[in-house]
């Protein structure tokens, strides 16, 4: 029953690819679920069903086009979970415009270089979070906008820029911003008819989303998803969970990120599920937002999960509706998930492995696995494209049991990186296959199990840290000579950053002083951990670095020892 009713909306094109735009995906929808939720705020004054959320992308959509965004037009958006957040996601797609995330954690060095490599020509944003203030750096990074008439800024520094729109409260509007309010007193402007023509020009095949991806060779670089990448992979993600239009699911990981905005999003609306926002993580507001909602599915990394479990509040909320989710970003401990299934009810959750450049999926398991199953491996590959691993050095397939390097081709392949051809190319090879990086093992049920990475990146509780870009930003303190940043183990999160320094002859340094440098530039979840000054660095006989051997010297110097065991226990 539940399946039928799940497909109903593809009209039984289950075992096939769809062939469908994101705008068009949320008008069948409308069609087939009407006065079903759509969007649920358990903390905000907004609840729309799907016939409702649909016109609501409307009216933004012809906003948009009246305030002057075209066709392949880029729109970032820099906000935690709002619901304004999902609305410009369609909204965009609709009229053929790209959506830019933006990571909430960016500070002001960060959000310059997004802003200008892509292109970005409308910004829709919040007011701030935690210790950083976005209206003080977008106004830093354009003086002129507090002296522009809004919508129309010329920005020297940001020349692409023109439009920014801000989403907190109307009255304390920034000079030189529109509220996002006014979107529905443009909206006038223009007529639905001229709405559904430029619907109508957009291509499956078209970017839809550009989401930023730190790389081993420096600077973030944008993956460009199309509508065809996302949608099925947050269809195949919605088929291995089981959704169903009955299913409820509480989205506290970012929308900026693809767990958010293709497991979250897009997997609920190909198949008429709610979504039901947390706008930024806490184990409370998680926890009562399951229960007044009555959901049916949460996600989250595991330290978000133990932070509710160990939470002395645990006891008190009702999780009995849960059925089924996502863990994700690193390794699960066995008892944890058995808590996750006995304590949350979550007998069918499920596993996840991806990258943002295959749209993120490739593997998974399914809510029949077994726990065993779900915490020591990735699940198998997804439908409608290959994985397969390979030797890093020879790029031989290698047989079951073996490791090598996880390779990936198929619909769900990212278009490429923006406006890096050279980049796109050493990705993905001739033959098309996406080169992960990440190195596996393959079992003789076709499980995966992820092993150890090619590329020198540190995971720290479910993010992705990219040593390469710390190290170039540090660069550029004066006092420092040469740095290495490298992983080190943690109990509680898996890894912590260790920014390993050298500093210039007659200089001096505190910890402090180089953790306050990196504070007021760069987002929190980059701060190294430790700052370990050295003299030297290990190298090998022809001058390379040898940063295991570093990670190694650091479990000592540090005194990591009991982390470590835990760790590779």
């Amino acid at each position: 029953m539940f399946e039928m009713e799940t497909y109903k909306i593809f009209d039984g094109k289950q075992d096939s690819l769809i062939e469908m735009t994101l705008g068009d995906l949320l008008d069948k929808v409308a069609t087939v679920y009407p006065d079903n939720d759509c969007v649920v705020c358990n903390d905000k004054p907004f609840r729309k069903t799907y016939k409702e959320f649909k016109e609501e992308c409307d009216i933004v959509a012809r906003g948009l086009m009246a305030l002057g965004v075209e066709k392949g037009s880029h729109v970032a958006i820099w906000a935690t979970n709002y619901p304004e957040w999902i609305v410009l996601m369609y909204a965009t797609a609709k009229i053929g415009a790209t959506l830019v995330t933006v990571n909430t954690n960016y500070k002001i060095f960060e959000a310059e270089y997004l802003l200008r490599q892509s292109d970005t020509d409308t910004l829709v944003m919040m007011e701030g979070l935690k210790d950083t203030n976005y209206t003080d750096i977008i106004n830093e990074l354009c003086p002129e906008l507090k002296n522009s008439e809004p919508g129309h800024m010329e920005c020297d520094n940001l020349p692409y820029l023109k439009r920014v729109i801000y989403l907190d409260n109307k009255e304390n509007t920034p000079k030189g911003m529109l509220h996002w309010s006014q979107l529905h007193e443009l909206a006038q402007q223009v007529t639905e008819e001229q709405r559904k023509e430029r619907q109508a020009s957009v291509h499956y095949h078209d970017v839809v989303n550009m989401q930023y991806t730190s790389g081993t060779t420096g600077f973030p670089k944008g993956v460009m998803l199309t509508h065809y990448n996302i949608l099925n992979n947050g269809k195949c993600i919605g088929d291995n969970q089981v959704l169903t239009y009955r299913d409820r699911v509480c989205l506290p990981v970012p929308f900026f990120h693809c767990f958010g905005c293709v497991l979250g999003i897009m997997a609920c609306i190909t198949h008429g599920a709610t979504i039901v926002p947390v706008e930024r993580y806490n184990p409370v507001r998680v926890m009562k937002t399951i229960q007044d909602e009555k959901c049916t599915a949460t996600y989250g990394v595991p330290t978000m999960y133990i932070a509710m479990l160990e939470h002395p509040d645990f006891p008190k909320y009702d999780f009995s509706t849960l059925r089924t989710g996502i863990m994700s970003g690193s390794p699960c401990p066995i008892k944890v998930m058995e808590q996750v299934v006995n304590l949350m009810h979550m007998s069918e959750i499920t596993i996840p492995y991806g990258l943002t450049e295959v749209s993120p999926v490739c593997t998974m398991t399914n809510t029949q696995d077994s726990i065993e199953k779900r915490v020591s491996t990735v699940g198998r590959k997804m439908p409608f494209i290959e994985v397969k691993l390979v030797d890093p050095e020879t790029g031989e397939d290698v047989p079951p049991n073996v490791q090598g390097e996880v390779v990936i081709r198929g619909y769900s392949v990212m278009k490429g990186y923006y406006k890096m051809s050279e980049a796109t190319a050493q990705t993905i090879d001739k033959d098309g296959w996406l080169h992960s990086g990440d190195l596996a093992m393959m079992d003789n049920d076709g499980y995966f199990n992820i092993t150890g990475r090619i590329k020198d990146m540190i995971i720290r509780g479910g993010e992705n840290i990219y040593p390469k870009e710390l190290e170039e930003f540090l660069y550029t303190n004066p006092k420092v000579k040469d740095v290495q940043v490298i992983g080190v183990p943690d109990k509680n999160y898996g890894e912590e950053v260790c920014a390993c320094v050298i500093l210039k002859e007659g200089e001096t340094a505190t910890e402090d002083e180089l953790k306050e440098f990196i504070r007021v530039n760069l987002s929190r979840h980059k701060m190294p951990r430790y700052i370990w000054f050295m003299e030297k660095f290990p190298m090998t006989a022809s001058g390379k670095i040898q940063k295991y051997k570093m990670r190694e010297m650091a479990v000592d110097a540090l005194h990591l020892a009991d982390a470590a065991s835990i760790v590779t226990a």
